[in-house]
Order: structure tokens, then C-alpha cells, then sequence
């Protein structure tokens, strides 16, 4: 039997589950550049890791995010959603204090609100394509 190359294994475990996730900045404030969202990409990939995940695609628009992530059923997408959100804030306005600026009052980068979507129902080529797709600022 072959198995898919999406499919992932554990020891007693055969998986493939995704989740989109979209993290809209506080106040919808358009404060990320390429240089933010690069960095922003690196730290989030580095907290996936952390959780055995896979950051799968990654893109964003000067206010907000778009995350295709890979997990096993170990981890529940809001304690991942918990460590990205506050490790990529916590980092983000540490390292580069052009963001603190925008956020010097609320000491948070991200809106407490956050979009998670299984990826069942459309192919993983077209969510990749979606992501990708997105309108990265200069």
C-alpha cells in the first residue's frame, strides 16, 4: 500500500490534517513589509517546529497573515494558534521597533480575533495557490 506524500506517520498514528489560519493585526493597522513578514515567516515556522508541525505556506498583506500549517492530532490548533500568536508579537515588536510605534499603548501586534479553517473540502494545491497569491508589500 502506498502512502500519500501528505499523509505523515507516528508511532501508532497515520495523518494528514491541515488548518488555515489568518491573523489580522491590531486595529487592521497596515504596519508589515517584506522585512516584517519575512521575519515573521521565520519565527512562526520556528513555533511549528516546536509543536512537531509543519508551516506548510506562508504569505501576508500589510495587515494581516495567511498560515497553511501541517499538525499531528497531538496538538490542538487553539494552543498553536496561542504560541504563534504571542512568540510572533512578543519577537516581532523586540526585533524590529518600527512596529512598537503602532502598539506602544495595546503591547499586542495581533487582534484577539483569528480565522482557523480545516482544509478538507478544497485540494491543498488551491489553498497553497490562495496564500500565494496574496498582495505582499514591498
Amino acid at each position: 500500500m502506498g502512502i500519500d506524500e501528505n499523509v505523515r506517520t507516528g508511532r501508532h498514528r497515520v495523518f494528514r490534517m491541515h488548518v488555515h489560519l489568518v491573523f489580522v493585526t491590531k486595529y487592521r493597522h497596515s504596519v508589515f513589509t517584506d522585512r516584517h513578514l519575512t521575519r515573521c515567516e521565520e519565527i512562526m515556522r520556528a513555533v511549528c517546529e516546536d509543536f512537531q508541525a509543519e508551516l506548510v505556506e506562508f504569505n501576508g498583506e500589510a495587515n494581516h497573515v495567511h498560515l497553511l500549517v501541517n499538525f499531528p492530532p497531538k496538538v490542538t490548533v487553539s494552543r498553536l494558534v496561542n504560541s504563534l500568536n504571542g512568540v510572533s508579537s512578543r519577537r516581532l515588536r523586540q526585533e524590529l521597533p518600527d512596529l512598537v510605534r503602532h502598539y506602544w499603548r495595546a503591547q499586542h501586534l495581533w487582534s484577539g480575533s483569528y480565522l482557523a479553517e480545516s482544509v478538507g473540502g478544497a485540494p491543498l494545491s488551491t489553498v497553497k495557490q490562495y496564500i500565494q497569491q496574496q498582495n505582499r508589500p514591498l
